[in-house]
């Protein structure tokens, strides 16, 4: 019996440890994530790469390094710096380490060291999505001697989600938004996706009339995970699901997530629908698609796997065009005019 309670005292230590860890690990990610995507914005850096980097430097803002010197990524004084110096065991005892009068002057450093360095020129001509690549490259570039640096760096990116921040620095670079947001308009933003692909419940049949036919709606089942519409892989994904989120764990781009879809730039989705994971064919696998009520032209490429230009062109309409129901809508090039 006294076997048995030490083990269970061990074990419960075990998990409040990794639990403390793990707390530690978010608070991190939650204090800095705008200082990483303020220097992607800035210089390149993937802010993945950054806060993985700070998260693993500082055991998650707990070492003796970062609380006497803001030294966030263990960037030691090197010949060329002038400015304030801290000294700590590393690879040998007692080394010269940068010391920082901020966290925000650390981050700036880390950035421009990479940056100005020819050994890490390399990376910045891969794409800033593209994180197993930065890992590896930043340990064959000498960043650290640790042999499983680089492997360390993309756990802790796929397990933490960081590559959504890479993702919304690249979209508010687009948007032509660079300042940094209030932590609290960003934590809502960031969705988990694991439970976004179940399918939903069954639509009940909607009667519609055209040509003083019935028509009955298909029932909206999908398959969870993914599957194809005319030839295109697709899931289907719930509102709120992140697109970062998404494109990150399809290792999609964001932008070609979006044009993929037809859509403007937006964080999460704000109602339940098909998501293409790669480009939506031409044309369609029948003649045309019978509009039900409320759908837009929208609906009907994302339902029938074409795009969204290709249906403009062959019935003479505009993308935001109010359809009657009813109406037929044709997905192949050799019927072009709008009829019912």
């Amino acid at each position: 019996m006294k076997k048995i309670f030490l083990f269970v005292i061990a074990t419960a230590g075990c998990i409040y440890g990794r639990s403390q860890t793990d707390n530690a690990v978010q608070n991190y990610i939650n204090t800095y994530k705008e200082l990483a995507i303020s220097e992607e914005i800035r210089t390149g850096v993937p802010a993945a790469i950054t806060l993985a980097q700070g998260i693993l430097e500082t055991q998650a803002g707990q070492s003796d390094l970062v609380k006497a010197s803001n030294n966030h990524f263990g960037i030691k004084c090197k010949s060329d710096w002038t400015g304030a110096t801290v000294y700590h065991d590393d690879d040998a005892k007692g080394e010269c380490f940068r010391s920082y009068s901020s966290a925000e002057e650390s981050y700036r450093d880390h950035s421009d060291f990479l940056k100005t360095r020819p050994n890490y020129a390399f990376l910045f001509k891969l794409d800033p999505t593209d994180y197993e690549g930065w890992a590896k490259g930043l340990k064959k570039a000498g960043y650290a001697t640790n042999s499983v640096y680089g492997q360390t760096l993309i756990k802790l990116i796929v397990t933490n989600q960081l590559q959504d921040y890479t993702l919304l620095a690249i979209q508010r670079q687009q948007n032509g938004n660079t300042q940094p947001q209030l932590a609290a308009n960003i934590t809502t933003d960031i969705q988990q996706p694991e439970e976004s692909y179940l399918p939903p419940p069954p639509v009940q049949p909607v009667t519609v009339k055209a040509a003083q036919t019935t028509i009955e709606a298909p029932t909206a089942l999908y398959p969870a995970g993914v599957f194809e519409i005319n030839q295109t892989k697709v899931i289907f994904a719930e509102a709120g699901t992140s697109l970062f989120a998404l494109a990150s764990n399809y290792k999609i781009a964001y932008p070609k997530l979006l044009e993929f879809n037809d859509m403007q730039p937006k964080e999460i989705l704000d109602k339940s629908g098909l998501i293409f994971l790669a480009k939506k064919q031409k044309k369609g696998t029948t003649p045309y698609h019978v509009v039900l009520a409320g759908e837009t032209l929208h609906d009907i490429a994302q339902a029938e796997g074409v795009r969204l230009e290709s249906l403009t062109e062959y019935n003479g309409v505009s993308e935001n065009e109010v359809l009657e129901t009813g109406t037929k809508i044709y997905l192949q090039p050799a019927i072009t005019a709008l009829s019912k």
